[in-house]
């Protein structure tokens, strides 16, 4: 996620209305209250913890306290806090023995060695937005770094910015899959798809209403649109909308992301959401206080709760389990 809704109601004008509640799926028998979902484990992190990468351990960001925190998934502890620059954001990607972490405050890209949890490089880059992402893939480094659409490639090897694609504006969120790059465009409402190879634009897709968040995975690539609250899935032979699934959750914040048989979304008041890929349908939603970002891995699903100062570690099979009334 990424606006703290805590920070973002303090700064309401006076009269001013608060963002409308999300209405949740409409179908019928699928919404279950959260405290029914039981976590194997929870993992303490006061401040705000948000961003999630996953290797074999698991990092979470937390932008109040400039730092990040190294989850050991075999003791299920936090094993480590570390320091970071000013106000990490915009998401955490591991690739080439690395954390890669963007922070707003200082306009920099920290470099986490993932054995020594040592910082081993500071770039000095813009960074487009605090709800936004950074991805690796075809052996770089890929953030978008200004409002206008700027895609930076970064070399590992180096450090160094490479090269620089220039998309729509408004584009902000990212993530690396199907040999492309595919990155939103919020104000756009599209996907565009980068060739990696060529650093050209290979298909720019309209998807559903101000698209942030995007996963891929299951053959497929998925946006969570904050404009409708909806879901579109893309099929990357065809560089086509193949269906619109509706969530129910618009406004900031939220997180998407595929593994473990699902697709899974996170957004406050309905912090964890499960669509069944083989149907393209919500089969369950659970409601409540939780959420802020969600990631897959080691078996689990990982769920940052912002507001709560924790993270869950959630067994898949756990929530299928989990029925309504």
């Amino acid at each position: 996620m990424r606006q703290i809704v805590t920070w973002l109601l303090a700064g309401l004008a006076v009269g001013q209305a608060a963002p409308a509640p999300k209405p949740g799926v409409k179908m019928p028998g699928v919404k279950i209250p959260i405290d029914r979902l039981k976590p194997e484990a929870i993992f303490p992190y006061p401040g705000a913890p948000d961003w999630i990468a996953i290797d074999e351990s698991v990092w979470v960001s937390n932008r109040p306290k400039d730092s990040i925190a190294r989850l050991d998934p075999k003791t299920d502890t936090v094993a480590a806090t570390i320091a970071v620059g000013k106000g990490p954001c915009s998401g955490l990607a591991v690739g080439f023995g690395s954390l890669w972490v963007p922070n707003c405050g200082d306009k920099t890209l920290a470099r986490v060695d993932l054995k020594t949890s040592a910082i081993t490089a500071t770039i000095r880059t813009g960074i487009a937005s605090s709800e936004g992402s950074i991805a690796t893939g075809a052996g770089s480094v890929w953030l978008m770094t200004d409002t206008k659409g700027t895609l930076a490639r970064f070399d590992p090897a180096t450090n160094a910015l490479v090269a620089e694609i220039y998309l729509a504006p408004g584009s902000y969120g990212l993530a690396f899959g199907e040999d492309a790059v595919w990155v939103t465009s919020h104000e756009k409402s599209t996907v565009t798809r980068v060739d990696p190879q060529t650093n050209l634009v290979i298909e720019t897709i309209p998807v559903g209403k101000s698209p942030r968040f995007i996963a891929t995975g299951a053959g497929a690539v998925w946006t969570l649109n904050q404009g409708d609250g909806s879901v579109s899935r893309i099929d990357p032979k065809t560089n086509k909308v193949v269906a619109t699934i509706e969530v129910g959750v618009p406004g900031p914040g939220g997180d998407i992301a595929v593994g473990e048989g699902s697709v899974w979304v996170t957004a406050f008041e309905f912090p964890l959401s499960r669509i069944d890929p083989s149907t393209n349908t919500v089969v369950q939603q659970f409601t409540g206080k939780g959420g802020d970002a969600v990631r897959v891995g080691l078996g689990s699903v990982w769920l940052s709760n912002l507001e709560a100062g924790n993270v869950w570690r959630i067994d898949p099979r756990r929530v299928e389990a989990t029925l309504p009334d």
